[in-house]
Protein backbone atom coordinates (compact mmCIF):
# COMPACT_ATOMS: atom_id res chain seq x y z
CA UNK A 1 0.00 0.00 0.00
CA UNK A 2 0.80 3.71 -0.48
CA UNK A 3 0.11 6.78 0.91
CA UNK A 4 -0.37 8.61 -2.77
CA UNK A 5 -4.65 8.82 -1.77
CA UNK A 6 -4.30 10.13 1.35
CA UNK A 7 -4.05 13.95 2.70
CA UNK A 8 -0.38 14.63 3.41
CA UNK A 9 -0.12 16.29 7.33
CA UNK A 10 0.21 19.74 7.89
CA UNK A 11 3.02 19.91 11.16
CA UNK A 12 4.26 21.43 13.52
CA UNK A 13 8.16 21.06 14.42
CA UNK A 14 9.59 22.61 17.52
CA UNK A 15 13.73 22.18 18.30
CA UNK A 16 14.98 23.39 21.39
CA UNK A 17 18.62 22.91 22.45
CA UNK A 18 19.46 20.60 25.71
CA UNK A 19 22.15 19.88 28.08
CA UNK A 20 24.74 17.61 26.48
CA UNK A 21 23.48 13.96 25.96
CA UNK A 22 26.29 11.38 25.80
CA UNK A 23 24.02 7.96 24.86
CA UNK A 24 21.80 9.21 22.22
CA UNK A 25 20.44 5.41 21.36
CA UNK A 26 18.70 4.70 24.65
CA UNK A 27 16.50 7.33 23.75
CA UNK A 28 14.56 4.83 21.19
CA UNK A 29 12.97 1.75 21.52
CA UNK A 30 15.02 -1.25 21.78
CA UNK A 31 12.01 -3.30 20.02
CA UNK A 32 12.01 -0.91 17.19
CA UNK A 33 15.10 1.50 17.14
CA UNK A 34 15.40 4.55 14.50
CA UNK A 35 18.58 5.43 14.73
CA UNK A 36 21.61 7.34 12.65
CA UNK A 37 25.01 8.19 13.85
CA UNK A 38 28.74 8.27 12.79
CA UNK A 39 31.28 9.46 14.48
CA UNK A 40 30.10 12.41 17.18
CA UNK A 41 27.14 13.15 15.08
CA UNK A 42 24.33 10.74 15.99
CA UNK A 43 19.98 10.37 15.89
CA UNK A 44 18.07 9.07 17.30
CA UNK A 45 13.62 8.97 17.14
CA UNK A 46 10.60 7.83 18.52
CA UNK A 47 7.49 7.22 17.44
CA UNK A 48 5.64 7.77 13.65
CA UNK A 49 3.46 10.69 13.00
CA UNK A 50 3.54 9.75 9.27
CA UNK A 51 5.07 7.08 6.97
CA UNK A 52 5.95 7.74 3.32
CA UNK A 53 5.67 4.16 1.75
CA UNK A 54 6.48 3.14 -1.98
CA UNK A 55 5.29 -0.45 -2.14
CA UNK A 56 6.93 -2.94 -4.53
CA UNK A 57 6.54 -1.98 -8.28
CA UNK A 58 6.48 1.48 -7.66
CA UNK A 59 9.02 2.32 -11.03
CA UNK A 60 11.30 4.91 -8.69
CA UNK A 61 10.51 4.53 -5.05
CA UNK A 62 12.54 7.96 -4.10
CA UNK A 63 11.29 9.80 -6.74
CA UNK A 64 7.46 8.85 -5.31
CA UNK A 65 8.80 9.59 -2.28
CA UNK A 66 10.73 12.75 -2.38
CA UNK A 67 7.50 14.36 -4.29
CA UNK A 68 5.64 14.04 -1.74
CA UNK A 69 7.98 14.86 0.81
CA UNK A 70 8.69 18.31 -0.50
CA UNK A 71 4.77 19.18 0.16
CA UNK A 72 4.97 17.87 3.79
CA UNK A 73 7.93 20.30 3.86
CA UNK A 74 6.22 23.54 2.60
CA UNK A 75 3.19 22.67 4.46
CA UNK A 76 4.95 22.63 7.88
CA UNK A 77 5.40 24.99 11.02
CA UNK A 78 9.19 24.75 12.17
CA UNK A 79 10.59 26.55 15.28
CA UNK A 80 13.83 25.32 15.16
CA UNK A 81 16.65 28.08 17.27
CA UNK A 82 19.65 25.71 17.10
CA UNK A 83 20.07 25.79 13.25
CA UNK A 84 22.16 22.21 13.13
CA UNK A 85 22.22 19.21 10.17
CA UNK A 86 19.66 17.02 11.72
CA UNK A 87 17.36 19.61 13.69
CA UNK A 88 14.14 21.19 12.66
CA UNK A 89 11.69 18.59 10.53
CA UNK A 90 13.25 15.24 9.22
CA UNK A 91 12.34 12.23 8.52
CA UNK A 92 14.33 8.65 7.94
CA UNK A 93 14.13 6.17 5.26
CA UNK A 94 15.55 3.03 3.85
CA UNK A 95 14.80 2.08 -0.13
CA UNK A 96 14.66 -0.98 -1.69
CA UNK A 97 17.53 -1.83 -4.11
CA UNK A 98 15.50 -2.96 -7.07
CA UNK A 99 11.85 -0.90 -7.88
CA UNK A 100 10.73 -4.66 -8.77
CA UNK A 101 11.18 -5.77 -4.93
CA UNK A 102 8.31 -6.91 -2.75
CA UNK A 103 9.77 -4.50 0.45
CA UNK A 104 8.45 -1.56 0.88
CA UNK A 105 10.54 1.66 0.75
CA UNK A 106 9.43 3.59 3.60
CA UNK A 107 10.16 7.42 4.66
CA UNK A 108 9.11 7.90 8.39
CA UNK A 109 8.64 11.20 10.55
CA UNK A 110 9.00 10.19 14.54
CA UNK A 111 7.09 12.55 17.04
CA UNK A 112 10.43 12.80 18.72
CA UNK A 113 13.94 13.32 17.74
CA UNK A 114 17.16 13.36 20.21
CA UNK A 115 20.15 14.41 18.52
CA UNK A 116 23.75 15.15 19.25
CA UNK A 117 26.61 16.97 16.60
CA UNK A 118 29.82 18.69 17.40
CA UNK A 119 29.18 18.52 21.93
CA UNK A 120 25.63 20.08 21.22
CA UNK A 121 22.36 18.26 21.55
CA UNK A 122 19.02 18.95 20.79
CA UNK A 123 14.93 17.59 20.83
CA UNK A 124 12.59 17.96 18.17
CA UNK A 125 9.04 17.16 19.09
CA UNK A 126 6.81 16.86 15.44
CA UNK A 127 3.18 16.72 15.99
CA UNK A 128 -0.18 17.58 13.84
CA UNK A 129 -0.20 21.83 13.42
CA UNK A 130 -3.87 21.91 14.85
CA UNK A 131 -1.89 19.82 18.12
CA UNK A 132 -1.28 22.00 21.06
CA UNK A 133 1.81 21.36 22.89
CA UNK A 134 3.14 21.75 26.27
CA UNK A 135 6.47 23.29 26.24
CA UNK A 136 7.32 21.41 29.44
CA UNK A 137 7.14 18.58 27.11
CA UNK A 138 9.63 19.81 24.72
CA UNK A 139 12.20 18.56 27.51
CA UNK A 140 14.48 15.47 27.01
CA UNK A 141 12.06 12.16 26.72
CA UNK A 142 12.20 9.17 29.49
CA UNK A 143 15.54 7.29 28.69
CA UNK A 144 14.63 3.46 27.93
CA UNK A 145 17.03 1.09 29.72
CA UNK A 146 19.22 -1.03 28.15
CA UNK A 147 17.81 -5.00 27.63
CA UNK A 148 20.07 -7.92 28.35
CA UNK A 149 22.89 -9.26 25.83
CA UNK A 150 22.05 -11.50 23.21
CA UNK A 151 22.97 -13.37 20.41
CA UNK A 152 21.77 -15.05 17.11
CA UNK A 153 21.71 -17.98 14.78
CA UNK A 154 22.81 -17.64 11.47
CA UNK A 155 22.89 -19.97 8.67
CA UNK A 156 23.38 -20.78 4.64
CA UNK A 157 20.40 -18.73 2.88
CA UNK A 158 18.82 -19.16 -0.40
CA UNK A 159 22.26 -18.89 -1.97
CA UNK A 160 25.43 -21.44 -0.22
CA UNK A 161 28.77 -20.99 -1.19
CA UNK A 162 29.14 -23.64 -4.21
CA UNK A 163 26.36 -21.74 -5.79
CA UNK A 164 27.76 -18.74 -5.03
CA UNK A 165 30.58 -19.52 -7.26
CA UNK A 166 28.48 -21.17 -9.69
CA UNK A 167 27.01 -17.71 -9.71
CA UNK A 168 29.90 -15.71 -10.17
CA UNK A 169 31.20 -18.33 -13.22
CA UNK A 170 27.66 -17.16 -14.97
CA UNK A 171 28.30 -13.60 -14.54
CA UNK A 172 32.01 -14.16 -16.18
CA UNK A 173 30.47 -15.94 -19.02
CA UNK A 174 28.19 -12.56 -19.01
CA UNK A 175 31.18 -10.53 -19.06
CA UNK A 176 33.13 -12.61 -21.49
CA UNK A 177 30.05 -12.37 -23.76
CA UNK A 178 30.17 -8.37 -23.41
CA UNK A 179 26.62 -8.61 -21.78
CA UNK A 180 28.18 -6.39 -18.64
CA UNK A 181 31.05 -5.05 -17.68
CA UNK A 182 30.75 -5.59 -14.00
CA UNK A 183 28.11 -6.93 -11.47
CA UNK A 184 28.33 -6.84 -7.83
CA UNK A 185 26.69 -10.49 -6.71
CA UNK A 186 25.56 -11.20 -3.17
CA UNK A 187 24.79 -13.76 -1.29
CA UNK A 188 22.57 -14.23 2.12
CA UNK A 189 22.59 -15.73 5.43
CA UNK A 190 19.55 -16.11 7.57
CA UNK A 191 18.57 -16.74 11.07
CA UNK A 192 16.86 -15.93 13.86
CA UNK A 193 17.23 -13.36 17.37
CA UNK A 194 14.65 -13.96 20.24
CA UNK A 195 11.61 -12.61 20.59
CA UNK A 196 11.96 -9.47 23.21
CA UNK A 197 15.63 -9.09 22.34
CA UNK A 198 17.00 -5.41 22.59
CA UNK A 199 18.09 -4.57 19.42
CA UNK A 200 19.83 -1.47 20.09
CA UNK A 201 22.50 -3.84 21.77
CA UNK A 202 23.19 -4.67 17.85
CA UNK A 203 23.54 -1.01 16.91
CA UNK A 204 25.43 -0.66 20.22
CA UNK A 205 28.22 -3.20 19.22
CA UNK A 206 28.81 -1.73 15.52
CA UNK A 207 28.91 2.07 16.47
CA UNK A 208 31.28 0.64 18.91
CA UNK A 209 33.57 -1.49 16.79
CA UNK A 210 32.75 0.78 13.47
CA UNK A 211 32.73 4.31 14.34
CA UNK A 212 33.60 5.79 10.84
CA UNK A 213 30.87 3.98 9.58
CA UNK A 214 27.27 5.41 9.19
CA UNK A 215 25.61 3.36 11.94
CA UNK A 216 21.86 2.61 11.32
CA UNK A 217 18.52 1.34 12.35
CA UNK A 218 15.66 1.93 10.23
CA UNK A 219 12.44 -0.18 10.04
CA UNK A 220 14.20 -3.45 11.19
CA UNK A 221 17.60 -3.04 8.94
CA UNK A 222 20.42 -2.21 10.76
CA UNK A 223 24.39 -2.23 9.58
CA UNK A 224 27.49 -0.07 9.49
CA UNK A 225 28.17 1.52 6.48
CA UNK A 226 31.28 2.68 4.77
CA UNK A 227 30.33 4.05 2.49
CA UNK A 228 28.43 7.31 1.31
CA UNK A 229 25.50 7.21 -1.45
CA UNK A 230 25.12 11.52 -1.22
CA UNK A 231 25.25 13.82 1.20
CA UNK A 232 23.59 17.44 1.05
CA UNK A 233 24.39 20.20 2.96
CA UNK A 234 24.17 23.93 2.56
CA UNK A 235 24.62 23.55 -1.25
CA UNK A 236 27.52 21.30 -1.23
CA UNK A 237 27.10 17.86 -2.10
CA UNK A 238 29.41 15.15 -1.54
CA UNK A 239 29.82 10.90 -2.57
CA UNK A 240 31.87 8.52 -1.08
CA UNK A 241 32.87 6.15 -3.58
CA UNK A 242 34.17 2.40 -2.24
CA UNK A 243 34.98 -0.63 -5.12
CA UNK A 244 37.87 -2.92 -4.42
CA UNK A 245 38.19 -4.63 -1.08
CA UNK A 246 40.70 -7.17 0.41
CA UNK A 247 40.83 -8.41 3.73
CA UNK A 248 43.17 -6.71 6.41
CA UNK A 249 46.31 -8.23 7.02
CA UNK A 250 47.38 -10.58 10.14
CA UNK A 251 50.26 -8.64 11.16
CA UNK A 252 51.74 -5.17 10.36
CA UNK A 253 53.78 -6.52 7.72
CA UNK A 254 51.16 -8.42 6.09
CA UNK A 255 48.47 -5.67 6.28
CA UNK A 256 50.60 -2.74 4.68
CA UNK A 257 51.10 -5.84 1.93
CA UNK A 258 47.66 -6.56 1.73
CA UNK A 259 47.20 -2.28 0.98
CA UNK A 260 49.45 -1.97 -1.47
CA UNK A 261 48.48 -5.31 -3.49
CA UNK A 262 45.11 -3.64 -3.55
CA UNK A 263 46.12 -0.12 -4.68
CA UNK A 264 47.80 -1.56 -7.29
CA UNK A 265 45.70 -4.70 -8.12
CA UNK A 266 44.27 -3.38 -12.54
CA UNK A 267 41.17 -5.84 -11.77
CA UNK A 268 40.20 -3.82 -8.56
CA UNK A 269 41.58 -0.18 -10.30
CA UNK A 270 39.50 -1.39 -13.03
CA UNK A 271 36.07 -2.37 -10.81
CA UNK A 272 36.93 1.35 -8.85
CA UNK A 273 36.42 3.25 -12.02
CA UNK A 274 33.46 1.85 -13.06
CA UNK A 275 32.00 3.43 -9.70
CA UNK A 276 33.25 6.26 -9.72
CA UNK A 277 32.36 7.19 -13.46
CA UNK A 278 28.52 5.53 -12.18
CA UNK A 279 28.52 8.57 -9.96
CA UNK A 280 30.05 11.73 -11.74
CA UNK A 281 27.71 11.20 -14.76
CA UNK A 282 24.78 10.83 -12.38
CA UNK A 283 25.72 14.06 -10.49
CA UNK A 284 26.74 15.86 -13.22
CA UNK A 285 23.35 17.08 -14.15
CA UNK A 286 22.84 18.84 -10.40
CA UNK A 287 25.89 20.26 -9.65
CA UNK A 288 28.77 22.77 -10.70
CA UNK A 289 32.77 22.32 -10.04
CA UNK A 290 32.20 18.94 -9.35
CA UNK A 291 35.58 17.10 -8.92
CA UNK A 292 37.22 13.45 -7.73
CA UNK A 293 40.65 12.57 -7.27
CA UNK A 294 41.99 10.92 -10.61
CA UNK A 295 43.26 7.99 -8.45
CA UNK A 296 41.80 6.04 -5.40
CA UNK A 297 43.37 6.45 -1.50
CA UNK A 298 43.14 2.99 0.63
CA UNK A 299 40.52 3.19 3.35
CA UNK A 300 41.38 1.17 6.77
CA UNK A 301 38.58 -0.53 8.42
CA UNK A 302 39.15 -2.59 11.15
CA UNK A 303 38.22 -5.93 8.86
CA UNK A 304 38.68 -4.51 5.71
CA UNK A 305 40.85 -2.32 2.59
CA UNK A 306 38.97 -0.91 0.38
CA UNK A 307 40.07 1.74 -2.68
CA UNK A 308 38.00 4.90 -1.77
CA UNK A 309 37.18 8.36 -3.65
CA UNK A 310 35.69 10.72 -2.36
CA UNK A 311 33.66 13.27 -4.75
CA UNK A 312 32.65 17.39 -3.93
CA UNK A 313 30.31 19.55 -5.84
CA UNK A 314 28.03 22.35 -5.85
CA UNK A 315 23.98 21.87 -6.30
CA UNK A 316 23.37 23.66 -9.32
CA UNK A 317 19.68 23.35 -9.02
CA UNK A 318 16.84 22.79 -6.66
CA UNK A 319 17.10 19.58 -6.23
CA UNK A 320 16.98 17.96 -2.70
CA UNK A 321 18.72 14.89 -1.28
CA UNK A 322 16.08 12.16 -2.03
CA UNK A 323 15.96 13.60 -5.83
CA UNK A 324 19.52 12.89 -6.03
CA UNK A 325 19.40 9.04 -4.77
CA UNK A 326 16.72 9.15 -7.31
CA UNK A 327 19.70 10.37 -9.71
CA UNK A 328 22.40 7.88 -8.22
CA UNK A 329 21.02 4.50 -7.14
CA UNK A 330 21.88 2.38 -8.04
CA UNK A 331 25.98 2.83 -8.54
CA UNK A 332 28.15 0.61 -10.34
CA UNK A 333 28.97 -0.09 -6.73
CA UNK A 334 26.58 -1.86 -5.72
CA UNK A 335 25.01 -2.87 -9.15
CA UNK A 336 27.65 -2.95 -11.93
CA UNK A 337 28.13 -1.62 -15.37
CA UNK A 338 25.85 -0.76 -17.57
CA UNK A 339 23.52 -0.48 -14.36
CA UNK A 340 20.28 -1.65 -16.35
CA UNK A 341 21.56 -4.67 -17.51
CA UNK A 342 23.74 -5.25 -14.27
CA UNK A 343 20.62 -5.05 -12.54
CA UNK A 344 18.89 -7.42 -15.22
CA UNK A 345 22.05 -10.11 -14.27
CA UNK A 346 21.57 -9.29 -10.35
CA UNK A 347 17.70 -10.90 -10.90
CA UNK A 348 18.52 -13.75 -12.68
CA UNK A 349 21.50 -14.87 -10.80
CA UNK A 350 20.72 -13.98 -7.21
CA UNK A 351 17.57 -16.62 -6.03
CA UNK A 352 16.62 -13.97 -3.32
CA UNK A 353 14.90 -10.78 -2.99
CA UNK A 354 17.50 -8.08 -1.69
CA UNK A 355 15.12 -6.17 0.12
CA UNK A 356 16.58 -2.84 1.16
CA UNK A 357 20.20 -3.84 1.36
CA UNK A 358 22.35 -2.38 -0.92
CA UNK A 359 19.95 0.20 -1.59
CA UNK A 360 19.73 4.08 0.69
CA UNK A 361 19.63 4.25 3.81
CA UNK A 362 19.46 7.79 6.04
CA UNK A 363 17.78 10.70 6.86
CA UNK A 364 16.35 14.08 4.87
CA UNK A 365 15.14 17.56 6.69
CA UNK A 366 12.57 19.92 5.42
CA UNK A 367 15.10 21.73 3.58
CA UNK A 368 15.76 18.68 1.64
CA UNK A 369 19.31 18.66 2.95
CA UNK A 370 19.98 14.76 3.99
CA UNK A 371 22.42 12.40 4.73
CA UNK A 372 22.06 8.95 3.22
CA UNK A 373 24.84 5.67 2.82
CA UNK A 374 24.49 2.81 1.23
CA UNK A 375 22.83 0.04 3.21
CA UNK A 376 26.04 -2.55 3.77
CA UNK A 377 27.26 -4.99 6.22
CA UNK A 378 23.84 -5.07 7.60
CA UNK A 379 20.77 -7.39 8.50
CA UNK A 380 16.92 -7.20 7.85
CA UNK A 381 14.90 -7.88 11.01
CA UNK A 382 11.20 -9.02 9.86
CA UNK A 383 7.84 -9.00 12.06
CA UNK A 384 7.69 -12.07 13.64
CA UNK A 385 5.20 -14.51 12.89
CA UNK A 386 1.74 -14.51 13.83
CA UNK A 387 1.79 -17.02 16.53
CA UNK A 388 5.73 -17.20 17.22
CA UNK A 389 7.19 -16.46 20.62
CA UNK A 390 10.90 -17.81 20.21
CA UNK A 391 12.43 -16.11 17.33
CA UNK A 392 12.96 -12.97 15.22
CA UNK A 393 13.52 -13.72 11.56
CA UNK A 394 16.84 -11.60 10.07
CA UNK A 395 18.46 -11.97 6.66
CA UNK A 396 21.98 -10.39 6.34
CA UNK A 397 23.97 -10.06 2.89
CA UNK A 398 27.31 -9.54 1.34
CA UNK A 399 28.28 -8.95 -2.04
CA UNK A 400 31.54 -8.74 -4.31
CA UNK A 401 32.06 -7.03 -7.66
CA UNK A 402 32.86 -9.60 -10.42
CA UNK A 403 34.71 -8.04 -13.41
CA UNK A 404 36.96 -9.62 -15.79
CA UNK A 405 39.44 -11.26 -14.07
CA UNK A 406 37.31 -12.28 -10.80
CA UNK A 407 38.40 -15.34 -9.38
CA UNK A 408 34.72 -17.32 -7.83
CA UNK A 409 36.84 -18.65 -5.11
CA UNK A 410 38.53 -15.13 -3.88
CA UNK A 411 35.24 -13.51 -4.43
CA UNK A 412 33.69 -15.77 -1.78
CA UNK A 413 36.12 -14.66 0.59
CA UNK A 414 35.21 -11.48 0.44
CA UNK A 415 31.93 -12.19 1.30
CA UNK A 416 32.99 -13.46 4.30
CA UNK A 417 35.01 -10.74 5.35
CA UNK A 418 32.20 -8.37 4.42
CA UNK A 419 30.12 -10.39 6.96
CA UNK A 420 32.76 -10.16 9.50
CA UNK A 421 31.36 -6.96 11.08
CA UNK A 422 26.98 -8.13 11.57
CA UNK A 423 27.87 -11.79 11.97
CA UNK A 424 30.74 -10.59 14.92
CA UNK A 425 28.42 -7.66 16.22
CA UNK A 426 25.33 -10.55 15.87
CA UNK A 427 27.12 -13.08 17.93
Amino acid sequence: MTHDTLPLPRLRVVTREIDPVEDVLSYTPSYAPAFWSRRDASLAAFGSIHELRAAGGVESPARFVAERWRAIAAAAEIDDPVGLPGTGLIALGSFAFDPRSTKTSTLTVPWIVVGRRGGRSWVTRISHADSVVDDELLGLPARVPYGPHWSATLGPGAMDPDAYQDAVRAALGAIERHEVDKVVLARDLVGTAPVGADLRRLVRSLASGYPDCWIFAVDGLIGASPETLVTVSAGTVTARVLAGTTARGADVDADAAASVALATSPKDQDEHRFAVQSVLSSLRPHTSALAAAEQPFTLRLPNVWHLATDVEGVLSDAASSLDLLEALHPTAAVAGTPTRDAVELIRRLEPFDRGRYAGAVGWVDGSGDGEWAIALRCAQFDAVPAGSRDAIPLTAYAGAGIVAGSDPESELLETRVKFRPIVEALA
